[in-house]
């Protein structure tokens, strides 16, 4: 691990906050624990930034740190014991808001991956090394969220349809 230099710091900020934020936000369902994790996935980028900083490399790590964050947020017992008032759905475009609350239903594990794989285009192969997973987990919680996905997807039609 290596240190940046302030400006090049400031350009891979300015580059990936928006990932970093969508990210946290998706994973913890709350506004303000987003952007505390927002802020260290950014003091972790300035104190622990890998050596190899090609984009593809760069961005693997900067998730793998945003995940590890969130996992380790979700872990605090304070937590647990709270609850979101906030909803983020604005964030969305309309025609998506239907889909991320079904998304938000998904276990935790399926709902990283799915955000992965259809939000951020990651192929099963990089999410694997993103999350450190048998790929045939990955592949399996795909094809469980998929058919969760669409369960849900479907039951909510038939609720419009009476």
């Amino acid at each position: 691990m290596s240190k940046l230099g302030t400006e090049e710091a400031e350009q891979i900020i300015r580059q990936y906050s928006d990932m970093i934020y969508r990210i946290a936000v998706h994973n913890l369902c709350n506004i303000a624990d987003a952007e505390d994790i927002l802020q260290d996935v950014c003091i972790s980028l300035l104190t622990k930034c890998p050596k190899q900083r090609d984009s593809e490399h760069l961005k693997a790590w900067l998730i793998r740190v945003i995940i590890n964050k969130c996992n380790s947020l979700h872990r605090l017992a304070w937590r647990r014991r709270r609850e979101s008032l906030e909803d983020y759905t604005h964030l969305e475009a309309p025609e998506q808001s239907e889909i991320i609350e079904e998304i938000r239903q998904l276990p935790k594990d399926y709902r990283k991956i799915i955000y992965l794989y259809y939000y951020e285009s990651y192929t099963i192969a990089e999410i694997v090394k993103i999350l450190g997973k048998n790929p045939n987990t990955v592949s399996s919680y795909l094809q469980r969220a998929r058919k969760m996905l669409k369960a849900l997807l479907t039951e909510g039609e038939d609720s419009h349809v009476s």
